[in-house]
């Protein structure tokens, strides 16, 4: 055992090598794939001789065990691209030997992050190899000295995964492990991943009957069911509502558009393998929109404007498709077909702190309306050293943009860090970061200035001087994509969602049958007062009633039985909280309203 510290990632990758190690000696003729780091642990991608189960996880976390106890050492060698492909051919070892002769005849550019682990690009006419005992993996490092220099860690799950996330690939065994450096670390990681899987959206989704996914519609193509359906609305007119007090216009605009729009908004060229395949429409072709800026810069671009019309606003929740491998496919959070509060702001150069500084308000007031109030601010710019990422010949619409969007944070005392080198090539962006309930760190959304399609689509206005100009456009959408919104929102929230955002506000659950007519009665009062009740009239038990309402973490149930009959009085049980309250309907009505209006 070394004396050296080392790196959480050097002490997770060090881990996965083990598990493959273990995983070699007790299934022979295993196939490895790849064995990144990952927040908090590791995967390794296995082709196995035969079928493994959660019950095999401990048998193999023994053998590693085992393993640590020699203290092997990991031993790192170098050799040529093709020796290495003549090694790994020997050793039958069939998914590194495509992983090197990718790297051989394609380059770099088709090697993934979780494969540049095995693979340095760096060097990529030499690979490097690391032997653990009698395993040999592809891998560039770093590594421990010898396997006592590894944590303390879990094997967790096993999943499928496609080899390299393409569905036309063979599906392999994917087996997790959490690393850390201590047992306490661990346990504490544990708790937190035991109420992560208790919140987990899917879980959820499925339970309180938000969202489904049909196989017969396709992976990745969420269907709303009413629950759902009803908060995504909530959700639409909260923001529009803000938007249109800010001066926001709403549009609408077709989810295809030909080719040559694409094209010259330059997505074609740089987002084809994420965009769906052209669909040949009387001989011209069209696309799946992937982004829906090139579509407002039409509207934009529809009649000659003047600097009396800007700033000018365009806002539309736009669908938007984009191909993502079935493998990398996650409930809401990753999809193929997904809506974002988008907005379009074209602006002069002088009007960006304005606008930004608005935006910052805006952002802050959505935030704030889900409950959403440990928020802060990356700022993104250009590393001016940077000259092919960066074109040089802008750069005083850089300074004046950076500028702006930093005195824009500067004025509302924002707490934000900056990030040099992290913008987009076509402008710098401010970043909002949150912490949902459990401390997870999320981006929800962002704004970014962009300097480039304007100039690619040659859009222009006339100033007060008579002269032509070239506005500056902010892309800004507070939600991100309204599917990971509510994804982030049903894990926030545990699914107990505040009253303006429950789908069912109130469960009427009567005694018996004697109390149907009078539970009806009141459904319906409450209904005329805006209140969404529904009336439990099945055959079940009390006790079952309220469970159920439970179970669909209902924010209220009131129980109608001989005493509440007239409907003089209601016996009230509030979500999660045991003890019953007596209150007139009117009261309760009131205390309903209270709650909506501060969105409780």
């Amino acid at each position: 055992m070394s004396d050296k510290v080392y790196s959480i990632e050097t002490v997770r990758h060090s881990t996965a090598h083990l598990l493959a190690a273990a995983v070699m000696e007790l299934y022979p003729g295993t196939k490895f794939g790849v064995g990144p780091v990952i927040e908090n642990g590791f995967f390794y991608d296995l082709d196995l001789p035969k079928p493994i189960s959660p019950q095999d996880l401990s048998k193999i976390e023994k053998r590693m065990r085992q393993i640590i106890a020699r203290n092997e050492e990991f031993v790192r060698e170098e050799m040529p691209l093709d020796a290495a492909i003549e090694f790994f051919k020997k050793m039958d070892q069939q998914y590194k030997v495509e992983l090197l002769t990718d790297l051989k005849t394609k380059g770099t550019t088709k090697i993934k992050p979780e494969e540049q682990q095995d693979i340095s690009i760096e060097k990529p006419n030499i690979a490097s190899v690391y032997r653990t005992g009698k395993f040999v993996d592809l891998c560039r490092g770093p590594h421990v000295e010898t396997t006592k220099d590894v944590g303390v860690f879990k094997l967790t799950k096993i999943s499928g995964a496609y080899w390299r996330g393409s569905e036309k690939n063979k599906q392999l065994t994917r087996v997790y492990g959490l690393a850390f450096k201590t047992q306490e670390e661990l346990d504490a990681y544990l708790i937190l991943l035991d109420e992560a899987e208790k919140r987990d959206h899917r879980k959820l989704g499925a339970e309180l009957e938000l969202f489904m996914i049909s196989p017969r519609v396709g992976m990745g193509l969420p269907l709303y069911l009413p629950n759902g359906a009803f908060i995504r609305r909530k959700m639409e007119e909260l923001v529009a509502g803000l938007e249109e007090e800010q001066g926001y216009q709403y549009v609408y605009t077709p989810h295809i558009a030909r080719k040559g729009l694409y094209e010259t908004s330059g997505h074609w060229q740089h987002y084809r393998d994420t965009m769906y395949s052209p669909i040949d429409i009387e001989g011209e072709e069209y696309i799946l929109r992937p982004m829906n800026c090139p579509h407002h810069i039409q509207i934009y671009a529809h009649r000659p404007r003047s600097y009396r019309d800007l700033p000018l606003r365009l806002a539309e929740f736009g669908t938007v498709y984009r191909f993502e491998k079935s493998g990398e496919l996650f409930g809401l959070t990753r999809v193929r077909g997904f809506t974002q509060n988008d907005a379009h702001i074209f602006c002069s150069p002088e009007q960006i702190k304005k606008e930004v500084a608005s935006l910052l308000d805006l952002t802050k007031k959505v935030y704030a309306a889900f409950g959403i109030k440990d928020v802060w601010m990356r700022l993104s710019l250009r590393d001016p050293k940077d000259t092919v990422k960066y074109v040089a010949d802008s750069n005083k619409m850089w300074e004046r943009a950076e500028g702006a969007l930093r005195e824009a944070l500067d004025s509302k005392k924002a707490k934000y860090v900056t990030a040099v080198g992290e913008a987009a090539f076509y402008g710098p962006k401010i970043d909002f970061e949150a912490k949902d309930a459990l401390g997870r760190e999320f981006t929800i959304s962002t704004i970014q200035l962009d300097f480039s399609l304007p100039e690619k689509f040659d859009l222009e206005y006339t100033g007060d001087d008579g002269a032509k100009h070239r506005p500056v456009i902010i892309h800004r959408a507070p939600l991100g994509s309204i599917e990971r919104f509510l994804a982030f929102l049903i894990e926030h929230y545990a699914g107990a969602f505040p009253v303006w955002l429950a789908p069912v506000q109130a469960s009427v659950i009567p005694v018996g049958k004697d109390h149907w007519k009078a539970a009806a009665r009141l459904e319906k009062m409450l209904r005329k007062e805006g209140i969404r009740a529904v009336a439990n009239l099945e055959r079940d038990t009390v006790g079952y009633k309220i469970r159920a309402a439970e179970r669909m973490k209902v924010p209220y149930m009131l129980v109608v039985g001989d005493k509440e009959k007239s409907l003089k009085k209601l016996t009230v049980r509030v979500r999660g909280v045991k003890a019953l309250k007596a209150m007139t309907v009117s009261s309760f009505v009131s205390r309903l309203r209270k709650e909506i209006a501060r969105r409780g």
